[in-house]
């Protein structure tokens, strides 16, 4: 530190205006050098320092500008989807109601067909029944008959001679003729 403000002592016993010579203390003529530098790089290169700063902040400002565009545009396209997303949703809602009511008015559907077949299987059945009855019936009523007539066949052999069956076709040949002058 100390040779820093002997430095800055020494510059005030420079020699005046006569001589030109060579300082060769880096100390004292460094600040200096650069402040010389510093003067000259203001002068000259601030118009082009301002150049460079006014391109770089169109840039920036240009940049800010798009970005903006480009967000307005996202938050437009944004506010689009989730209003589709709302439709969609709405939509959605629509069809599992509708889904719903359909797969109950399915299942009601279903439900009474099935009664309906049922009861047509239930009619069916008892349609059977009566049929199958009916032809049992049938059949007892001719196996009845057929015991029935041969038990009077069985007994009117027996109980029949030459001369009664003689009579009774004679009778019945009789009946026969007179159906037959009836009829002409």
């Amino acid at each position: 530190m100390k040779n820093v403000t002997d430095s800055f002592v020494s510059l005030v016993n420079w020699p005046f205006a006569g001589s030109f010579g060579l300082n060769t203390d880096i100390l004292a003529t460094n600040p200096i050098n650069l402040s010389v530098v510093l003067g000259v790089l203001i002068f000259f290169g601030k118009g082009v320092l301002s150049d460079l700063l006014d391109n770089r902040k169109l840039r920036i400002l240009n940049s800010i500008r798009n970005s903006e565009e480009l967000q307005r545009g996202a938050i437009e396209r944004l506010e689009k989807a989730r209003a589709r997303l709302r439709k969609i949703e709405i939509e959605a809602d629509q069809f599992r109601v509708n889904g719903y009511s359909e797969i109950e008015r399915e299942k009601f559907n279903l439900i009474n067909s099935t009664y309906k077949t049922l009861d047509q299987l239930e009619n069916y059945k008892n349609e059977t029944i009566h049929f199958e009855q009916q032809r049992t019936i049938n059949q007892v009523r001719q196996r009845v008959f057929q015991q029935a007539l041969q038990g009077a066949l069985g007994t009117l052999n027996s109980c029949l001679n030459k001369e009664l069956h003689l009579r009774t076709i004679s009778a019945n040949i009789g009946m026969f003729g007179a159906m037959k002058e009836i009829t002409d």
